[in-house]
């Protein structure tokens, strides 16, 4: 089947591209520009690739023509392919044709962890021979791709994304996963250019929930009142876990963890099912964060994977040691001059807060110097400031880079000015430099030998990463 993607240099449409190829499937995408990295990988995958908004692009009349949420209904190749009657679709719709039709859907849903726990999860079933498919936002360190076909029958591992579909599809990406197996992280209002308030932030959630079928599973964290409320609805079987010292209200968590100090590079916890101890675990992820992500991980695999009595939670346990991760999750870039740097996708106060901290336990040496781009479209906004005044406390000195969108109404802006005043009010080292020459400036002003440099944006951060080291590694940096 010859399948078309407009929008295909996405993260999300390219992974899609390629997954459709390794199926064997002739695809071909266009997409305003097709930049590095995903320009690149489309051309590795071998994915036809043509360049603009063009009706001619779809003149081969596709057998499928999926259209990415980047697309506006005005789009001149979208149109092109609703006025010649060709079959269109969303991404998760293609998805859920091509993918899901015989395969159940493990999701893994929540504001926060979702990429590292959907990686983590189909890791586990891999090692445990499941060969499952999987489809991700990051690039897994085990894995080749982000993507990949899997067995017919096994478990279908998709990152649960809350974003819309389509100009004609404004719902959750997720809910056209057909979810089986359920991990939902957190429910954090979040993406406020399309969810104005908290109240339809966790509808999303919730109607994820009331898609998994009773004979389902959900593996929900108790530490989090939103998630409870969510929760609350599922008529299938619902399975918590929280970390020691959590609140977790009226529910009793099946799976517990009490993480010790890190140690050695690996950070170290107890674990507990059903009050019952498991011993210590190691895990390679640093942060108590990492932690939940990996209990929600394990918890899945052997409550889902029960009534089939292949696997175990030592085996599990065991596995988790040797997970690599995913890149821009506390990625160590490089070291210079003795200058550790690492990069990490964090945008949201929480996230930031969570990755600070990890990063400072990881490496209680030397000072730490956060690095931060505001750059989604909730970032951006003032809906989080005071959040973000409370984020870097783990920080020993912060470099706020200018915000990453110039569309923002100035009343709704993100006044980073005020986050810096804030931080220093409480004695911590706060500037905000005009632009990334500047940025890169604080940065080198403040790293020395032994410290560690952590830069976090959802973006490219305009490839301050490559300069960084470069100039660290300079005899005049």
């Amino acid at each position: 089947m010859h399948v078309h993607l407009i929008g295909v240099a996405g993260t999300g449409m390219g992974a899609l591209a390629g997954l459709l190829q390794r199926a064997g499937h002739r695809v071909s995408g266009s997409d305003v520009a097709f930049y590095p990295p995903m320009g690149e990988a489309l051309a590795r995958w071998g994915i036809e690739t043509r360049k603009g908004w063009d009706p001619a692009n779809v003149a081969d009349r596709p057998d499928l023509v999926v259209i990415g949420n980047v697309c506006r209904k005005d789009n001149p190749e979208a149109v092109a392919a609703f006025d010649a009657g060709l079959k269109t679709t969303s991404m998760p719709g293609a998805i859920e044709t091509l993918f899901l039709a015989e395969r159940p859907g493990w999701v893994v849903t929540g504001t926060h962890g979702k990429t590292t726990t959907t990686t983590l999860l189909a890791f586990l079933l891999d090692q445990l021979g499941r060969d499952p498919g999987l489809l991700v936002g990051g690039i897994p360190k085990d894995f080749d791709e982000s993507f990949r076909v899997g067995a017919a029958g096994a478990p279908f591992v998709l990152e649960g994304d809350e974003y819309d579909s389509a100009f004609f599809e404004k719902t959750p990406k997720m809910w056209r996963y057909r979810p089986r197996a359920v991990i939902l992280t957190s429910v954090e209002h979040d993406h406020i250019d399309i969810y104005p308030d908290p109240a339809s932030y966790r509808a999303a959630f919730e109607g994820l929930v009331d898609r998994i079928p009773a004979d389902g599973t959900l593996v929900a964290f108790a530490g989090d009142p939103e998630v409870r409320a969510v929760a609350s609805r599922a008529r299938c079987r619902v399975v918590y876990y929280a970390m020691q010292g959590d609140d977790v209200g009226d529910v009793r968590p099946t799976w517990l963890a009490a993480p010790v100090a890190a140690q050695g590079g690996m950070q170290p916890f107890d674990l507990f099912v059903g009050g019952t101890s498991c011993g210590p675990v190691l895990s390679p992820m640093a942060g108590e964060h990492n932690v939940r992500n990996a209990v929600a991980a394990i918890a899945l695999c052997a409550e889902a994977l029960v009534p089939e009595g292949t696997t175990s939670v030592q085996e599990l346990v065991g596995i988790l040691r040797r997970f690599s991760g995913v890149r821009r999750r506390q990625d160590l870039l490089g070291e210079a001059r003795g200058v550790r740097v690492y990069d990490d996708f964090a945008h949201h106060p929480t996230a930031v807060r969570e990755t600070t901290a990890a990063l400072r336990a990881r490496h209680p040496e030397g000072k730490l110097v956060a690095v931060f781009e505001p750059r989604s479209a909730t970032a951006c906004r003032n809906l989080h400031q005071q959040g973000y005044a409370e984020a870097f406390h783990a920080a020993d000195a912060v470099v706020l880079a200018p915000l990453g969108r110039s569309n923002i109404p100035g009343a709704e802006q993100l006044d980073l000015a005020a986050v810096a005043a804030a931080i220093r009010t409480h004695g911590g080292d706060a500037v905000v430099p005009p632009d990334l020459d500047a940025v890169l400036a604080a940065i080198l002003a403040r790293a020395s030998s032994g410290d560690t440099v952590l830069l976090m944006s959802n973006g490219d951060f305009g490839g301050l990463h490559d300069r960084l080291l470069a100039a660290l590694a300079s005899p005049s940096g």
